[in-house]
């Protein structure tokens, strides 16, 4: 079995001054000293060999599994977190590996600001588009950056206010834990219009609940569009049908040119609008009882450009009784209203029609499919477990969505 020579070591920007003991003695006796260099400059020189962290990690990794010494790879703060801890532990071996943490810079950012970071965004910007992360600070209630030298704080802020996005209170935290420490608080304006150290964490607070403005893309699907192409509403951000679970759900549904939709529960209205873009010249009813999705319904039907989605405010199945019968009805729910609703909605079907229901826990499932079965036999169940691709590290993973079920229901001509 390979010994443990590998100690991957997280110091602050103090360097070894609060360093344990145990700490400086794996650092004064490593052969080898890895780091970038700012990292290997808090040090003292004349410790053992250095290897320079650069661009190439894999080179790096692969020096690393070939020594026989000891080896001290140092980063800053935690290594696990957005550190190479994980990554050398898959090249060189767990075995072979020791982490030893420090306080990351992000929690020392949010321990500044005095705010909670468990259910923050958390991304570095080294490893991420701008583009990409401004589309996920938008839905955010709080976000954690790691800002680079291509895209400081002040760049962040320009091209969050260019989308329109201006509800967030800003903190810059410069040098953590340094004796030049600093925290900036202000509007994502004055932030806008100051220059700030390299080494800093960004950390944006929502500050009201305004809903998401997203940009209009190029070019948009008829059904199964991103998630951040709607207008959603805050605090309830991720109550949206996903993406991937709309495409099916509206698959189901075997809509036509001229179908009447019902879509009970409609929040901000993104199955109707897909529903629409897929029944050009027929109905779509989006009912909901917020009066605030109401209007998101009406917004996102304006931003895609379907005028056929006709907001119906009030709750089910009460407002029911002016509308047309559907060909296809779609609802959400997890108690046992919506087995109810089903029943109710399924007798309102025209012959052929085909109710589609996305079921959030599995007591709900199996009373709808057996109030369902006993009206019809084509009655069908899935459980859609997806996963989103994502790069960390340079390294392709993948982010689990909560397990979808859904249920079909078509009614007998």
């Amino acid at each position: 079995m390979s010994r443990t020579n590998v100690s991957i070591i997280g110091i602050g920007d103090d360097g070894l001054e609060s360093a344990p003991e145990a700490v400086r003695r794996l650092i004064s006796e490593a052969d080898l000293l890895v780091g970038n260099e700012r990292v290997l400059s808090l040090v003292p020189s004349g410790l053992g060999d250095k290897l320079v962290l650069g661009a190439d990690v894999e080179a790096a990794a692969e020096r690393i599994a070939g020594e026989h010494g000891r080896v001290a790879v140092l980063v800053s703060g935690d290594p696990l977190f957005y550190g190479l801890a994980r990554y050398l532990c898959e090249r060189v071996g767990q075995d072979r590996c020791e982490i030893i943490p420090h306080v990351s810079s992000m929690q020392l950012a949010f321990a500044r600001v005095k705010e909670s970071w468990d259910e923050a965004y958390l991304t570095n910007l080294a490893n991420h588009t701008l583009d990409s992360v401004v589309e996920r600070i938008r839905t955010a209630d709080k976000v954690g950056l790691f800002t680079s030298e291509e895209h400081g704080p002040d760049d962040v802020a320009k091209a969050l206010l260019k989308r329109r996005i201006d509800y967030f209170t800003g903190y810059v935290c410069e040098n953590l834990g340094a004796r030049n420490e600093r925290v900036t608080r202000g509007t994502l304006a004055d932030i806008a219009g100051q220059k700030f150290d390299p080494l800093n964490v960004m950390i944006l607070v929502r500050t009201g609940n305004v809903p998401d403005r997203p940009r209009d893309p190029a070019v948009r699907s008829l059904f199964g569009n991103p998630d951040e192409t709607f207008v959603q509403s805050k605090p309830k951000h991720g109550l949206l049908t996903p993406a991937e679970v709309r495409a099916v759900a509206l698959a189901q549904m075997a809509l036509g040119p001229q179908s009447v939709v019902w879509d009970v529960g409609a929040g901000s209205g993104s199955v109707s609008v897909e529903a629409a873009q897929l029944a050009p010249a027929g109905q779509v009813f989006a009912i909901e009882q917020d009066r605030e999705d109401v209007e998101l319904i009406r917004e996102n039907a304006e931003r895609f450009g379907v005028s056929n989605v006709t907001p119906v405010t009030g709750r089910a199945p009460e407002v029911w009784a002016d509308l047309p019968d559907p060909d296809a009805v779609f609802m959400e729910g997890s108690g046992r209203e919506i087995v109810r609703l089903a029943e109710l909605a399924f007798a309102r079907l025209k012959p052929g029609g085909r109710l589609v229901a996305s079921i959030a826990s599995i007591d709900a499932l199996y009373e709808i499919r057996a109030s369902l079965t006993a009206l019809t036999s084509d009655v069908n169940v899935w459980l859609l477990n997806i996963a989103r691709g994502a790069i960390q590290l340079e390294r392709l993973r993948f982010n689990a969505l909560n397990p979808a079920m859904l249920i079909s229901a078509t009614k007998q001509p």
